[in-house]
């Protein structure tokens, strides 16, 4: 295996994963690159499982023989096609702009997004999942992860919503976003119409007026279930295009969840 050893900060092979934490620029640069990165050797086998093809390999010298398994696994550093770039800690840190610690990091391919007609036609959805706005990566993959967990069939963000690739959605989510099915919707609220017209009630997780308790919410046939931002919630002509509004009901004087605790607590009366 050929193993590439990097030296200094600014070579310019390491482009990809240059300024790691520098949200804004990854948002814009990762998605038009084709590219996202996986943080952590557990992230990356779970993306490797998922089929998702590498474009480089980056980590610090002491994590190689440990790695080795993995990427002679998918043939990388044979032919230089998928490199394996090996620095020391100082030099990661130069080139990413924080500590990795977590084994490796992965420049990975990204997979095209099927349209929503192409995803949900894939399989027979029960419970399907709509982010929209929601800015935080942190609780986008939080919600991934529940919806892995508590079996949310898709995943449909809004154009506005958070990246679920970005690093620390992937990191959070435990790869699960490269299990649960998902994709963007082109046109938000407009698909809530085509929704409906699959014969999904669209339910919004909103405080409004008319809001049914979620332990008293018995939809006939599949669900659509609409999150929120984190600030403002889900917004008014989303209210307004929904099916009906569901809330969790509260005790102790609070009003509302964290978005992603909301999403575990819903997902679960949905199961």
């Amino acid at each position: 295996m050929s193993i590439i050893r990097i030296d200094e900060v600014d070579d310019p092979r390491l482009a990809d994963y240059v300024g790691l934490t520098d949200v804004a620029l990854r948002s814009r640069s990762e998605p038009e690159k084709g590219l996202y990165i996986a943080e952590s050797t557990s992230v990356i086998e779970r993306a490797l499982e998922a089929a998702h093809r590498p474009r480089s390999f980056l980590m610090e010298d002491k994590w190689l023989d440990a790695l080795m398994p993995l990427l002679e696994s998918v043939g990388a550093g044979e032919s230089g096609d998928v490199p394996v770039y090996v620095a020391s800690r100082e030099i990661l840190h130069g080139i990413t702009g924080f500590n990795v610690h977590r084994g490796a990091l992965a420049a990975m391919h990204r997979p095209p997004l099927p349209s929503v007609a192409d995803l949900l036609a894939a399989r027979d959805p029960r419970v399907v999942v709509i982010l929209e706005d929601i800015v935080d990566h942190t609780n986008v993959g939080a919600i991934f992860r529940s919806c892995a967990a508590l079996g949310a069939d898709a995943v449909l963000v809004t154009p506005r919503c958070a990246d679920p690739l970005y690093r620390r959605s992937v990191r959070v989510s435990m790869g699960t976003v490269f299990q649960v099915p998902w994709t963007r919707i082109a046109s938000w609220p407009d698909g809530v119409a085509d929704l409906r017209d699959r014969g999904f009630t669209v339910a919004a997780l909103a405080l409004s007026d008319q809001a049914v308790p979620l332990d008293e919410f018995s939809p006939r046939g599949p669900v659509a279930l609409v999150l929120g931002t984190e600030g403002d919630g889900i917004t008014e002509p989303a209210l307004d295009a929904a099916d009906v509004h569901v809330r969790i009901p509260m005790a102790g004087g609070v009003d509302s969840l964290n978005v992603a605790a909301a999403s575990a607590v819903a997902l679960w009366a949905l199961r």
